[in-house]
């Protein structure tokens, strides 16, 4: 599995990490638990199988016209199917063509995940999976303290089978 992800400027990295120690910190699952390096708060747009030839350049072409982009966090919530704590992107019109562009560059591209489908794709930064709902109040009180804006300032692409991130464009900050 491949994926394409956005990665968030330093400033509104440190916020989402800071979400990540108060949740551990109050003994809630949190992705601070992942000890991985590639583990950084990120927003997926698409996974597919694989990239054939020719995917990658254009993708990098795509990411290095559109980036920066704003992104602005809103409400955190629980999402269906494996339970992940999430923290919602607004879906600005900027963010909504740039991933039904990135779709299109994908779109011979075998094994789509359709949860990142257009139309169907909910954007969010993940802060925990598994979550158990009812640990939802808290897990906000402690994330919600405001709702952070920044940029969208790279972009990467990890490898599932290696466990390696590529970039994907200029830009991809170091971590």
């Amino acid at each position: 599995m491949r994926t394409v992800e956005l990665l968030c400027d330093p400033r509104l990295e440190e916020r989402v990490r800071a979400a990540w120690d108060r949740l551990a910190v109050a003994g809630l699952p949190s992705l601070a638990r992942n000890p991985h390096p590639t583990n950084r708060p990120h927003l997926t747009m698409a996974s597919v199988d694989g990239f054939p030839p020719g995917v990658t350049g254009r993708l990098a072409d795509l990411f290095d016209a559109a980036l920066p982009l704003p992104v602005h966090l809103d409400r955190v919530e629980v999402l269906d199917g494996s339970a992940p704590l999430v923290w919602l992107v607004r879906p600005t019109p900027r963010l909504t063509a740039l991933h039904e562009a990135v779709h299109e560059v994908l779109a011979r591209t075998g094994g789509q995940n359709p949860w990142h489908a257009p139309g169907r794709w909910i954007p969010h930064l993940s802060l925990a999976l598994r979550f158990r709902d009812h640990d939802r109040r808290l897990a906000r009180a402690l994330t919600c303290v405001d709702r952070p804006s920044g940029e969208f300032v790279a972009a990467r692409s990890y490898d599932a089978d290696t466990r390696t991130v590529s970039p994907l464009g200029a830009g991809l900050p170091d971590r």
